[in-house]
Order: structure tokens, then sequence, then C-alpha cells
């Protein structure tokens, strides 16, 4: 099952070492909907937890991470690139 535009920025934010309540502010939504959003992402991926989520859409979808910074930071060397840990 794909997951919702929402969910997937969540699930970025979850990637790139954000907390609950730092992506609650990042993105001016309730503490509670992050969690709602983590959930559902964790459900959707039939993962164990947020950790494995983001291992396991990345797996699905190779250059995500670094489709994102280059889209938001036009190179992949203005902040280390969690998705190389993984």
């Amino acid at each position: 099952m794909a997951l919702s535009p929402k969910e997937l920025e969540v699930l970025t934010l979850v990637a790139l070492g954000y907390s609950d309540k730092e992506i609650s502010v990042q993105l001016k939504i309730a503490y509670g909907t992050v969690r709602n959003h983590v959930d559902k992402a964790v459900l959707k991926l039939n993962a164990q937890n947020r950790t494995h989520a983001v291992i396991i859409y990345k797996l699905m979808h190779k250059d995500w991470l670094e489709d994102f910074y280059e889209t938001n930071y036009n190179t992949l060397d203005s902040r280390e690139v969690l998705s190389y840990r993984i």
C-alpha cells in the first residue's frame, strides 16, 4: 500500500533524525497527528517500528533521500546524508 504525501513527508523527517516533537513544530501539526502518520506508515510498510519503516521504504525507493537533498538543498554535501548509514 502506498504512503500518503503527508506520511511520506513525516517518514522523511524521521529518516533525517527529527523527533516527533521537532516534526510537529516543523510541519505545524499536532504531536498526535505526527504519531498517527508514523503509525500508519509503519502499518502500511508492514514494519516493526519507525526505524524498520525507514529501512523498508529506502530499500523500495533507492534514491528517496538523495532526491530529497537535491530538491531541497541542491547538493548532497550540505548535511550528512543519513541514508548512507542504512
